[in-house]
């Protein structure tokens, strides 16, 4: 995956393409994949200061960039508080994830109904190159090559009720699947669900291919719970650290 696709991805996603300022859109472009990527971190502040240094800029395009990842729920900005990346409570994320099963249920069975075997065929290209980048432990390429997957399954299945809304909810999803795929062994087994999907799809197997895109978005929210739980037990620790070296 270039950083050109992942522009291209992010583009879309934000519709940077739609703003004049293209500055505006060079912050949110690269404030958001660092949200997404994990390299910032949630309830992380955003300086608006670094970052009009980082970009030689003044504040006002880093404030407009911030209020439009605020719109996408990335960012959380409050009156008389530094602007944060969001931390989405785990009761949200549960919900996201919920609605974002029966979603990807339905794009799998239409998409067994109404891909032709062409098509079919570029999709096991894709995934073919996606089982190299997991077996090479790239995190990062086999995320943004999933990201692209899905993205040409919608184009192929052609509902634009059903893109609209799996893309409202794109970017507030793309940091957790990231996140999912970071936590020990979750490449080896999501590629395995890729693998699975395709060759149900191939089958002509509705019912098999979205219950396996179902249960496959359910374990990556297993390891978003699991990760979660991680960092909470570690950020108390840390605390209790703390406590007793004062």
């Amino acid at each position: 995956m270039s950083d050109q696709e992942t522009h291209l991805v992010l583009d879309r996603l934000l519709r940077l393409r739609d703003r004049r300022e293209p500055l505006v859109a060079q912050i949110a472009e690269w404030v958001g994949s660092g949200i997404i990527e994990g390299r910032l971190e949630p309830g992380q502040d955003l300086n608006s200061v670094d970052l009009s240094r980082r970009f030689d800029t003044s504040r006002t395009p880093v404030r407009e960039a911030l209020m439009l990842l605020e719109q996408e729920g990335l960012v959380e900005m409050k009156a008389r508080r530094r602007p944060r990346v969001a931390a989405p409570s785990l009761a949200d994320i549960r919900d996201i994830y919920q609605v974002r099963r029966q979603l990807l249920s339905m794009l799998a069975g239409l998409l067994v109904e109404r891909a032709t075997e062409d098509q079919l065929a570029e999709l096991r290209t894709r995934v073919e190159a996606m089982r190299k980048l997991a077996d090479a432990g790239d995190v990062d390429a086999y995320f943004w090559s999933h990201v692209l997957l899905q993205e040409r399954m919608t184009e192929i299945v052609g509902n634009a009720t059903l893109k609209q809304i799996l893309d409202s909810l794109a970017l507030r999803t793309l940091m957790l699947r990231h996140l999912s795929l970071t936590r020990p062994g979750r490449l080896a087994y999501s590629i395995d669900d890729q693998e699975r999907l395709i060759q149900a799809c191939e089958e002509r197997d509705g019912e098999l291919a979205s219950a396996l895109i179902a249960g496959a978005t359910v374990r990556a929210l297993r390891a978003v719970e699991d990760q979660i739980e991680q960092d909470t037990a570690d950020s108390r620790k840390t605390a209790r650290k703390r406590r007793s070296t004062s």
